[in-house]
């Protein structure tokens, strides 16, 4: 029954308003900071499909191809989620990557990291 509960938040847990639908929807709730060559970058946002990241290197070139570790802090832990992704658009001092095809481990991640923020959620609103 729990996990019937967390399957019907977890498909409600988007930041996108109705009319910015997209592929996946976005989430900006949650503590997580990427790791490309080297150097930390915030995380604005981020879904399946990709992430908007902030604190733009001149040396990264869109269409490039980088390995990224996304670092989500969850209640009891840092979780590291190792993966590529192609930088499509650099704006300002923000750009956007896409994620390659994810892997059946990188998707229960993600489901992980959305699991605990839910469940965090539920915890505060019964305090």
């Amino acid at each position: 029954m729990l996990s019937t509960i967390l399957d019907t938040l977890r498909i409600n847990a988007s930041n996108d308003d109705q009319h910015n639908q997209r592929v996946y929807p976005r989430r900006d709730v949650d503590s997580c900071v990427a790791m490309i060559d080297g150097k930390i970058y915030p995380v604005k946002n981020w879904s399946h499909g990709g992430a908007l990241l902030s604190g733009l290197e001149q040396t990264l070139g869109e269409n490039d191809i980088k390995d990224i570790t996304l670092k989500f802090k969850l209640s009891d832990r840092v979780m590291d989620i190792n993966h590529k992704v192609k930088i499509l658009r650099k704006v300002h001092d923000k750009f956007a990557v896409q994620f390659a095809k994810l892997t059946p481990q990188i998707e229960d991640s993600f489901k992980k990291v959305i699991d605990d923020y839910v469940t965090q959620e539920f915890v505060n609103s019964q305090a």
